[in-house]
């Protein structure tokens, strides 16, 4: 049961394992997972037969079955539960296998798809704020479903805004129960626009009580970026991909979302620049710098994998999918352990570009636009990182002596 010996057999799933490996051969999986998976098949098969099971009968559903057998008996759970309903999708192509059956939605989640075609169309925002509300908006409304019955949205009152966001203060931080009620204020806006509520609601919510821009932004060294950089073993695909990734936060000062959006269209060699697609839809064209460009083209040339993919950057492992942008984040703290600095995130390397760039003489109006700041009152923040030119600025304390 542990070989691959059963595709010469006559077990229910036989038939398919030429085809399985084909699918698994496309999705860029090497020789050695190739062969994983289809032990893995294999062990499916043999748990169908002895369940008595034809293939027409194979569901997700059967599968997470066969996986929970697995763990049951004591045997090593096949390591990846998706790439096994792999096999349900690629039984479905070829007619063999029903389709999943599709719950018939509640009037929350009917609600919620609304709300996301609002916030896509409406107000333009990106997939991933998108989702951040919709999740948002699930837990405010089915809590209230469970409760008052519908979609959660009928008759809700002032007093209910009031006492969602009393408990959201009490358990969160100040930064994190603005951003819940921002999620909120907007949820509550559609509903006055959708016209399920009769007063905006969203106008009158008071807002999370809290100074901005208090402390000062906390950045990472120029010795502390090299030591980040230098720490990716470019020997690897995964090293090169890390190196390139690094390299375009630290010296563009890209966010994680604009760094996983970016697409091989979006590079122009020939003029050296590179288009960003920035928050709310912002388009901007950068200058590639030489160390830059060059770390795009050692992973571009060896580290990236073959696929008819866009996106410049993919997972390291099979399937080679784009990267998300909460990859980055890991990048960053495996960069950090290898360099034996303090663990940080993407954005750290931004604030150090910036106050790298203050420290060499650039001006807040230059720093804003590499940035890519709308406002300047955002990149006046790093002025507080400036000591150099706050010391000749600063006035002499009251009282002290002249000299």
């Amino acid at each position: 049961m542990g070989t691959n010996s059963w595709t010469c057999g006559d077990s229910p799933l036989t038939s398919f394992a030429a085809d399985y490996r084909e699918a698994l051969v496309g999705l860029g999986y090497r020789p050695g997972p190739v062969e994983q998976r289809l032990a893995e098949m294999g062990w499916l098969s043999c748990w169908m037969a002895d369940e008595g099971l034809a293939v027409d009968e194979l569901t997700v559903g059967r599968v997470d079955e066969f996986v929970d057998t697995c763990a049951g008996l004591g045997r090593r759970i096949p390591s990846r539960r998706p790439l096994l309903e792999v096999l349900v999708v690629l039984l479905r192509r070829v007619g063999c296998a029903p389709e999943a059956a599709v719950a018939e939605p509640t009037p929350t989640e009917e609600l919620l798809d609304r709300y996301a075609v609002y916030l896509t169309r409406e107000r333009g925002l990106a997939p991933s704020t998108v989702d951040r509300y919709v999740r948002m908006a699930k837990v405010f409304l089915t809590e209230r479903a469970a409760r008052v019955g519908g979609t959660g949205a009928e008759g809700l009152e002032a007093a209910d805004v009031f006492t969602y966001l009393l408990d959201s203060c009490g358990r969160l931080s100040v930064a994190s129960a603005k951003r819940e009620a921002g999620d909120l204020r907007s949820l509550l806006r559609f509903l006055y626009w959708d016209r399920i509520i009769e007063v905006d609601l969203g106008t009158a919510m008071p807002p999370v009580a809290g100074w901005r821009n208090t402390g000062i932004p906390q950045s990472v060294s120029p010795v502390e970026v090299r030591a980040l950089l230098d720490g990716c073993d470019r020997s690897r695909s995964g090293g090169r991909r890390d190196f390139a990734i690094l390299t375009l936060v630290a010296r563009l000062g890209l966010r994680a979302c604009e760094v996983a959006r970016l697409e091989l269209d979006d590079i122009d060699w020939r003029a050296g620049e590179i288009m960003v697609r920035g928050k709310g839809r912002r388009v901007d064209r950068l200058p590639i710098p030489a160390d830059v460009g060059q770390a795009l083209v050692g992973y571009l040339q060896q580290g990236r994998p073959a696929s008819n993919e866009r996106h410049v950057f993919l997972t390291v492992r099979a399937p080679h999918v784009p990267i998300r942008a909460c990859l980055l984040t890991k990048v960053v703290y495996r960069a950090c352990g290898r360099a034996g600095v303090n663990r940080v995130g993407p954005h750290r390397l931004r604030h150090g570009l910036a106050a790298d760039l203050l420290a060499h003489g650039a001006k807040l109006v230059e720093v804003s636009q590499v940035l890519r700041h709308r406002d300047l009152a955002t990149t006046a923040i790093y002025a507080k990182v400036d000591f150099v030119r706050l010391a000749q600025v600063a006035q002499p304390w009251p009282g002290e002596a002249s000299c």
